[in-house]
């Protein structure tokens, strides 16, 4: 395993492991852990980065023009190794660059670079993608997050919410479970007004999709307990999901989606796909602030 990089403010502390520029722990001045405890009976991840794609592809494949390529669920950078570019005790930067390996399944220049930087109880990410190249370069990206449900403070777990910061009455999006690619009907969304009440049976056919989100903040939390304030103001796109009865909800930020049932299409009309400008960047953040209780 690597060597995981720690940063703090005195106040909050994370721990991040540069297989993947993930950050593993997120821990109070008492010691109190916000993440999952990556339970292997669920599952191992704790906050993987999602690029160059967010979900799974028709068939584990995509198209560009006359060439066909596979990718992972996800994508590469959740299991690669970024290069360090910095370790300061509030800060920490972390890199990836085209290879390559990468060009194999991936074949365009690029740049990845992620920062997380806490100041005060708050926990800043943000990611920077760099295209190098002579063309557009597509792409999606997604925070993968998942945080200890309960979380600490003594609230009881069925008694935790996620509060959206505008009302969200659009139908969401599922995942057929055979395939792992969106169902073409939208359902009714389980948020009423601006909270969503989870349980472990919303999760039984897998994540709740918010494609048309109004939202770009979340509360996640319990009165009487902890609260975190969980901003993405560059993300259109929400997934909130677990492993049923597990003691961890990811809240996950995206900028794409898995393909549709009987998606076909060129890799630039994937949904959520951005096309970057060459010599362009465009950065997504993601502000968790701890609220103990």
């Amino acid at each position: 395993m690597s060597e995981l990089i720690a940063i703090s403010s005195g106040e909050l502390s994370a721990r991040i492991n540069p297989l993947g520029a993930e950050l593993w722990s997120l821990t109070d001045a008492d010691h109190r852990e916000y993440m999952t405890d990556a339970d292997p009976r669920f599952w191992t991840g704790h906050a993987p980065v999602l690029f160059p794609i967010v979900g799974m592809l028709n068939g584990g494949r995509y198209r560009l023009g006359h060439s066909e390529y596979a990718l992972p669920k996800h994508g590469f950078a959740r299991t690669s190794r970024f290069t360090v570019v910095q370790a300061a005790p509030s800060e920490a930067r972390f890199l990836l660059s085209d290879s390559a390996a990468t060009r194999q399944a991936y074949p365009f220049a690029f740049g990845l670079e992620i920062r997380f930087r806490v100041a005060g109880m708050a926990l800043q990410v943000e990611a920077a993608v760099t295209n190098p190249g002579d063309a557009p370069l597509p792409f999606s990206f997604g925070f993968h997050p998942a945080f200890a449900w309960p979380l600490p403070g003594g609230a009881a777990k069925e008694a935790h919410e996620v509060i959206f910061d505008r009302p969200e009455p659009e139908p969401i999006r599922r995942i057929d479970p055979a395939s792992a690619l969106l169902l073409r009907e939208p359902q009714r969304t389980p948020v009423d007004g601006r909270v969503l009440r989870p349980r472990a049976e919303l999760f039984e056919a897998d994540a709740l999709i918010w494609d048309r989100l109004s939202s770009r903040s979340v509360r996640f939390g319990a009165e009487g307990g902890s609260w975190l304030d969980i901003a993405f103001p560059d993300c259109p796109y929400l997934g909130i999901w677990q492993k049923p009865g597990a003691p961890f909800l990811a809240i996950e930020p995206w900028h794409g989606l898995n393909d549709p049932e009987g998606f076909t299409g060129d890799f630039h009309d994937k949904p959520g796909v951005i096309m970057l400008p060459r010599g362009d960047s465009r950065r997504f953040r993601m502000d968790v602030t701890v609220r103990p209780g």
